[in-house]
């Protein structure tokens, strides 16, 4: 199992330029409004990736009660999967789910 260091920071989007707000219930890793994220993360919260790659989203999969957002990166091209946030663009999450 995944460990998970809880790392719920503020920061600018690296797509959209967007300030991006911590989440308060989890820890935020992916933007809102683009959902787009950054590939900073072995484990979960431990910012150790030397990649540093600009996570896509490309797809989303049913998960538990909600839904996973699975991202490739652009320089490793590794898959990943982040657990959508409630206030994530829904327009968006929906664009996502064409592509299942």
């Amino acid at each position: 199992m995944k460990r998970f260091t809880m790392k719920d920071e503020s920061f600018t989007c690296i797509h959209c330029g967007k300030p991006v707000a911590k989440l308060n219930y989890t820890a935020r890793d992916h933007c809102p409004f683009c959902l787009y994220s950054r590939h900073v993360d072995i484990m979960p919260g431990d910012r150790a990736n030397p990649c540093q790659g600009i996570l896509v989203p490309i797809g989303i999969e049913k998960f538990k009660d909600t839904y996973k957002i699975i991202y490739e990166c652009k320089k490793c091209h590794q898959q990943h999967k982040n657990i959508m946030a409630k206030d994530d663009n829904m327009d968006l999450i929906i664009e996502l789910s064409k592509n299942a």
